[in-house]
């Protein structure tokens, strides 16, 4: 669930809420989740990844998450923040790992990888970009590689 998580941004109670009617196949093929998020029920647009991909097929045959009409097993928040802190403390992880380190990390790879805020705004579901700027941790990599291409525009 933390790697779902992680892989598309979604908050954990948000994977629990997931349901197959939230899943769509757009005219190339990809699939995607569409999804209310919370209490301002703002859409969340994500395209789906492999491997977010390949964790929902291997659940869509298991009993416990057909009964409770679920794609992904997640257990409540707490039980959850409780196995990511044995999960911590076995692998000698200096951090309090919670669910919402998941989205967190989603936010700052995508960051860190070029994806524009606004973009990482509408998957995240944020109605504003000053709501994912809390999750932006501008690395050295990334100002370096803004300023040489800066640097290349400038040479030309």
């Amino acid at each position: 669930v933390f790697v779902f998580c992680w892989r598309t941004g979604l908050a954990c109670t948000e994977v629990d809420h997931l349901r197959w009617e939230h899943i769509a196949t757009d005219e190339d093929g990809t699939q995607w989740i569409h999804k209310p998020r919370g209490k301002r029920s703002v859409m969340s647009r994500v395209p789906l990844l492999p491997h977010p991909i390949a964790l929902l097929r291997k659940y869509e045959r298991d009993e416990t998450c057909r009964a409770r009409g679920k794609l992904l097993p997640v257990p409540s928040n707490t039980k959850m923040n409780d196995y990511l802190k044995e999960i911590a403390s076995l692998f000698n992880i200096p951090k309090n790992l919670t669910t919402h380190c998941a989205r967190h990390t989603f936010a700052t790879l995508a960051i860190e990888y070029g994806m524009p805020i606004d973009i990482i705004a509408k998957i995240l579901g944020h109605t504003n970009t000053n709501m994912t700027r809390r999750y932006a941790k501008i690395s050295e990599a990334n100002i370096s590689r803004e300023m040489k291409k800066i640097g290349e525009m400038l040479s030309l």
